[in-house]
């Protein structure tokens, strides 16, 4: 399949994110419209403060547009209320983020299946899929060990296991090496393409790193709010 004929997952139109006003009014987005398809891995680049995590988080259901809209898998996440987005959040879309947030007291595998114990995945399965999602990420022989036992690389790829474990629609990473060595930093950015080819999920991935978008299937760049198309 094409990438022009894989059908869209995200569709942002006319999108604007507009912080403040009057004198202290600032345009975080500036009428962003883009595609990210099915199956992809897109690359979301930017300097810091070029509006990147304002993107994901309206993409997210974290936060909603000034004017635009965002449809997800099919849902007009901009016309969703509190309530919708949470349940939006909980089943369509996962996130990882630069900080890992990792539950310090829960071990790896305890860490990864917590999306399927809130959604009351039975505990046979979740173990299950727990352990196949470690092995994706290469973890399997750290199962028991708690993020403070775990290099940040390991704990990434914890971070990444438990994004994954409830199979959401679509993976949003905003900026997922931006505290680790710039050698595992690729090495997650190459697991995260590997997964989203093996899961059949769809990616949207901010960074700085000039690497990920020699991974990507398509690139975006975000200046000052403003969005152009790379590759």
């Amino acid at each position: 399949m094409t990438s022009m004929s894989r059908p869209p997952v995200v569709q942002v139109t006319g999108v604007s994110r507009t912080y403040g006003s009057g004198g202290t009014q600032v345009r975080a987005l500036r009428n962003v419209s883009c595609i990210v398809r099915q199956g992809e891995l897109t690359a979301l680049v930017g300097r810091s403060g070029s509006g990147k995590t304002t993107l994901l988080n309206i993409i997210g259901g974290l936060d909603a547009p000034s004017t635009g809209s965002v449809l997800v898998a099919g849902q007009e996440v901009s016309a969703m209320n509190e309530r919708d987005r949470t349940a939006f959040r909980r089943d369509t879309v996962a996130f990882i983020f630069q900080s890992f947030g990792l539950i310090p007291i829960l071990s790896a595998a305890e860490n990864a299946g917590v999306p399927l114990r809130i959604a009351g995945v039975p505990a046979r399965e979740r173990e299950e899929r727990v352990a196949l999602m470690l092995a994706l990420v290469g973890l399997s022989g750290h199962a028991a060990q708690r993020p403070n036992e775990l290099s940040g690389g390991q704990q990434q790829r914890v971070a990444i296991a438990r994004a994954l474990a409830g199979s959401p629609q679509l993976l949003i990473a905003d900026e997922p090496t931006g505290q680790l060595d710039s050698q595992t930093g690729r090495q997650i950015l190459r697991l995260l393409r590997t997964v989203v080819r093996s899961e059949g999920i769809t990616a949207l991935v901010a960074t700085h790193d000039p690497v990920l978008i020699d991974l990507a299937d398509t690139a975006l760049r975000l200046d000052d709010g403003v969005l152009t198309q790379v590759g």
